[in-house]
């Protein structure tokens, strides 16, 4: 078995593909955003009374406390989504619980294996403990099933795992992750590259988690007969997706680096070739220079044009290089046409699931909306990437904003309106990455107690 100690521990944490990170000092004011019909003020800073950061604090805690819960098919309890999310999501999950794990100091569970490290374990083990003989894993463990009907996948399991065991020293999960993640990369190239380009293909509208997006109009939710293996006939689908090819990118960059650890050399070599050529295919079949905007191909090869988030999942998983000069023009073009472009993604709540000005914008927001709302996922991702461009003032305009509206409704759901700050009311408080969220930013923002 392999050992790693006091020079390994924090080596991903290091590199700045993390949640987490120290304190970024004052919050910056607000900017102005303006909707293509509606001008709009300044998001409110958020209160500078402690009291009421230690209240919303204190309450976040709470939900995450009661979101540990066991499920039928897995021996351990792990974090639910909480809200009606009674579960976890491969698109999410592994993610909350790494979050989760780096809090932990704030975390005080009378029941270890309640405990906030324990948790961000079991929200991967529980995946790969799931896994099919043929190397597909769940897209989610819920209490109602365990489901395969389709992939949904964004930020790479393959990723938080590493970072998880880097955070704590766990060798059996660095090696259960290893080798469950070659699996699942050897599942995802056999039944989801059936074009044969190498990119990763969606085949339905829960593979990517954007539930009601215009992104998918037209497609089903789930994969024929819930088989992750078939696609419907006739909708323009298996589309060649950036979010989805960029997961597999993070992921074999993180099998590269386990690899590594695990004295494979040749192993890692060959990830770190893989996922090179993965990433130069996202950036020249699926990026448009004229919209600076990443989207999926179709089966007539047309670029699906609604401007989501995709764009910044892309840049989630560092496919754009600062350091080559092309990589870093279209860097520039992304961040100024779309992602800080106060018409597109950068409303006084920033971000947007699609562009203001976009005409697939779907109004007025209904609920569990991809199709404009501002989610709490996006902004628990920020941190994977914003400082890592360069745009740490950027990401504290888009923290305070976030803590106000949290702090003003003293709940925690899982979209706001772009423009007001206000939450969707439809579905009850409780949902963890809303509740994540507000504990990662107040804690980088300085608002932290004593541990």
């Amino acid at each position: 078995m392999v050992t790693r100690r006091s020079m390994v521990k924090m080596a991903t944490l290091a590199a700045g593909h993390t949640t987490a990170a120290g304190l970024l000092g004052p919050l910056a004011r607000a900017q102005q955003a303006t909707d293509t019909s509606t001008t709009t003020t300044a998001a409110a800073a958020p209160p500078k009374d402690e009291t009421k950061w230690k209240e919303t604090w204190d309450a976040a805690l709470a939900v995450l406390a009661g979101n540990v819960r066991s499920v039928p098919r897995f021996d351990r309890p792990v974090l639910f989504e909480g809200a009606v999310y009674a579960g976890i999501w491969q698109e999410c999950g592994p993610h909350e619980g790494l979050v989760y794990g780096t809090l932990a100091k704030y975390v005080h569970a009378t029941d270890a294996q309640k405990s906030a490290l324990a948790a961000a374990r079991n929200n991967h083990m529980a995946f790969f403990a799931l896994q099919k003989e043929d190397g597909q894993l769940p897209a989610s463990v819920k209490l109602s099933e365990v489901g395969y009907g389709q992939i949904q996948m964004v930020v790479p399991i393959a990723a938080t795992a590493w970072e998880v065991s880097q955070l704590t020293d766990d060798d059996e999960l660095l090696v259960t992750a290893y080798k469950s993640c070659s699996r699942w990369d050897a599942w995802l190239r056999e039944f989801r590259n059936t074009r044969g380009t190498g990119l990763v293909e969606g085949f339905c509208t829960y593979d990517t988690g954007h539930d009601n997006s215009p992104r998918w109009k037209g497609v089903p939710n789930r994969c024929p007969d819930a088989d992750a293996k078939k696609f419907p006939p006739g909708v323009g689908v298996p589309r060649l997706c950036p979010d989805l090819s960029a997961t597999v990118y993070g992921g074999r960059v993180a099998l590269a680096k386990m690899a590594k650890m695990l004295g494979k050399p040749d192993e890692a070599a060959r990830w770190e070739q893989e996922a090179e050529t993965l990433r130069q295919l996202i950036l020249t079949k699926l990026y448009d220079p004229q919209d600076a905007a990443f989207y999926d191909l179709d089966t007539e090869n047309k670029f699906v044009k609604v401007r989501s988030d995709v764009i910044s999942r892309v840049l989630g998983e560092h496919v754009l290089k600062l350091d080559e000069a092309k990589d870093k023009a279209i860097f520039d073009a992304v961040w100024t046409k779309e992602i800080h472009n106060p018409k597109a993604f950068w409303a006084p709540y920033p971000l947007t699931s699609v562009a203001m000005d976009d005409p697939a914008f779907v109004k007025p927001i209904p609920r569990n909306s991809w199709g404009g709302a501002t989610q709490a996922l996006t902004a628990l991702r920020v941190p994977r990437w914003m400082e890592h461009y360069g745009k740490g003032a950027e990401m504290k305009v888009l923290m305070s904003a976030w803590c106000e509206a949290i702090m003003r409704h003293g709940e925690f759901r899982q979209q706001m309106d772009p423009w007001t700050g206000d939450f969707t009311q439809k579905d009850p408080s409780g949902y963890s990455p809303c509740a994540l969220v507000f504990l990662e930013f107040a804690r980088r923002l300085g608002h932290a107690p004593e541990a």
